[in-house]
């Protein structure tokens, strides 16, 4: 099959563009580098640098194209808190924007990588799609107007939509800022560094946090699984997990002797959360296949930045 991925140099991209290359699919690649790195990517995937909001740019890269994958986004919760334009502009704009060069070039299938953002903080675990979303960001709220735009518009114009809610995806190559970086490596790199893991609030905050690879295969499928138009589908590991386990863990698998730091600010974050993952298991067959613990050591072995 002919793919094309936005946001193909980023973590998940370039990921999800090196195992369709090794699967033998022809992959192109679409990106603006502002935090992706075309060295992730395989050399047989043509890539291209390029806005999700350039037409003519979609219009030339989708041509015989047969499925594409959209996960060109900002991601950054607290940086879309100080900027919701700039967020509101990549995050929906350029969704609508591919949404309308896909129509114009005549792509049938659409898989969309959204976040389990969406769903806040919730009285129930684990996290149904069925629940009413309850976003709490602007990168939540951008994520959950993009389902609506793919699911609504897709239905008008033919095209077959599935929208994926990711929840907190790690593993090797995952974007490490200077500030506020993604918590798993944050808590690998000062576990190999000897320097303090600093638990916001009380630590017992819970997550689900799902290998990469497992995260790719739910993607994989996505682009040829029949009846699945218009639905979205939880992708996680379906185990809830305190920030302090993590940290732990992370500690345990870098053989470090860092401490835990407790810092009182909350950071504003959800308390819970968990993905109850049955409705994927049924429509893509998707079986995680990662522990977290496993996750951990594959992501040390597998990522230098991490090497002592």
């Amino acid at each position: 099959m002919n793919f094309l991925i936005t946001g193909a140099a980023g973590f998940l991209g370039s990921t999800l563009a090196n195992q369709l290359a090794r699967e033998g699919h022809q992959v192109r690649g679409l990106d603006d580098l502002s935090t992706g790195d075309p060295q992730a990517l395989p050399p047989d995937v043509h890539f291209t640098r390029g806005d999700v909001n350039d037409r003519p740019k979609l219009w030339t890269l989708l041509q015989e194209v047969d499925c594409v994958y959209h996960l060109a986004a900002r991601v950054s919760v607290p940086e879309s808190i100080l900027y919701p334009r700039e967020y509101n502009a990549t995050n929906v704009g350029g969704t609508v924007s591919l949404m309308e060069a896909m129509r114009d070039v005549g792509i049938r299938r659409v898989v969309l990588a959204s976040s389990g953002a969406i769903y806040g903080e919730q009285e129930v675990q684990p996290l149904a799609e069925g629940l009413t979303p309850r976003p709490r960001s602007p990168y939540a709220v951008s994520k959950l107007a993009a389902e609506y735009y793919v699911r609504t518009i897709g239905s008008l114009w033919g095209i077959e939509t599935v929208a994926l809610r990711i929840f907190n995806a790690y593993g090797p190559g995952q974007h490490l800022p200077p500030s506020q970086p993604p918590v798993v490596p944050y808590f690998l790199k000062q576990a190999t560094r000897s320097g303090s893991l600093v638990l916001h609030g009380d630590g017992n905050q819970t997550r689900d946090y799902v290998y990469v690879d497992d995260v790719v295969s739910a993607m994989i499928a996505a682009a040829t699984a029949p009846g699945i138009n218009g639905l979205v589908l939880n992708v996680g590991s379906g185990v809830e997990t305190s920030v302090r386990d993590l940290a732990r863990l992370a500690l345990k698998v870098a053989g470090s002797g860092s401490n835990l730091v407790a810092n009182a600010q909350t950071g504003g974050g959800v308390s819970r959360m968990c993905a109850n993952i049955a409705l994927a298991e049924k429509k893509l067959n998707y079986k995680p296949s990662i522990p977290l613990e496993e996750g951990l050591r594959l992501t040390l072995q597998r990522d230098a930045r991490f090497k002592k």
